[in-house]
């Protein structure tokens, strides 16, 4: 349990924080490189060590599933780089919002709902060659967990659109 908190810290470090500074200023926050690359590296350290301790898989699964884990990891990346994209453009647009704007983003964030989806659907099954159903819906859910936690954090910290005046 310790360890999810790590790791829903540092997604909200990646996720939430460097975008959310520009609903409190109308600077760009500025973050290092190095910084960045050192946080994602803890990430991904951190959430493999949660998924290797809950999943306890045997020598033969373990084998085939960090490969097809860490292909699945890097596609989920995109995915939330381009979420973290989203967040950052509705951080700049918060102050002078649009109905134009506001139907871009929201057409952005369905684009990417329905990528999530797509990506899902596409790996069930290969998790599904290489694991028992119950260990792929125990992967799923460790996934789906770290999700969720990440997009309550997210939902409260990021504000209401305003109406436009």
């Amino acid at each position: 349990m310790k360890m999810n908190s790590r790791i829903i810290l540092v997604l909200m470090v990646i996720m939430i924080g460097w975008p959310l500074q520009a609903f409190a200023s109308d600077k760009p926050a500025d973050k290092p490189a190095d910084n960045m690359k050192f946080v994602l590296e803890k990430l991904h350290a951190d959430k493999r060590l949660l998924i290797a301790s809950n999943m306890q898989l045997t020598e033969s699964e373990s084998k085939k599933f960090w490969p097809l884990y860490d292909k699945y990891q890097d596609e989920l990346f995109l995915l939330r780089s381009r979420s973290l994209k989203l967040i950052s453009d509705y951080a700049n647009a918060y102050k002078k919002m649009t109905d134009k704007t506001a139907k871009k983003l929201l057409d952005e964030f369905m684009t990417i709902e329905k990528l999530k989806l797509k990506l899902r659907e596409a790996y069930v099954p290969k998790f599904r060659k290489i694991l028992s159903d119950i260990k792929t819906v125990r992967y799923f859910q460790l996934e789906n967990k770290i999700n969720a936690a990440l997009m309550f954090e997210m939902a409260a910290k990021i504000p209401l659109i305003k109406d436009a005046k």
